[in-house]
């Protein structure tokens, strides 16, 4: 039993944490410099090419240097490079999560 309450306080904290992996997510980068976001040959590495505000990416890997997290990202089947996570929005992957939608029954007649 102490086990199970170990492994959901972790599972509790690393979503209070914001800890949550957005391997795997569709985002859209959303950089709110309103320069091009820097894409890198790898976490705060050379800069290879920039991405435009609201081009879709996919999320390919991830990893943290210090506090900050960064991703690896693919447009079109070609993976591209590293950037900043903080700079992408990755909202919509929460759409997958929820459930079917309610439909009250109406009352018969």
């Amino acid at each position: 039993m102490r086990r199970k309450s170990i492994i959901a306080a972790t599972v509790l904290g690393a979503f209070a944490s914001g800890m949550v992996s957005a391997f795997g997510a569709e985002c859209v980068v959303a950089d709110p410099t309103g320069t091009p976001l820097n894409v890198r040959a790898q976490p705060n590495g050379q800069i290879l090419s920039t991405l435009d505000n609201g081009l879709s990416v996919d999320v390919i890997a991830e990893t943290r240097i210090g506090s900050k997290r960064w991703v690896q990202v693919t447009a079109d089947g070609e993976t591209l490079g590293w950037v900043f996570a903080s700079f992408l929005d990755c909202s919509g992957r929460d759409e997958k999560l929820k459930s079917a939608p309610m439909h009250p029954r109406t009352a018969p007649e």
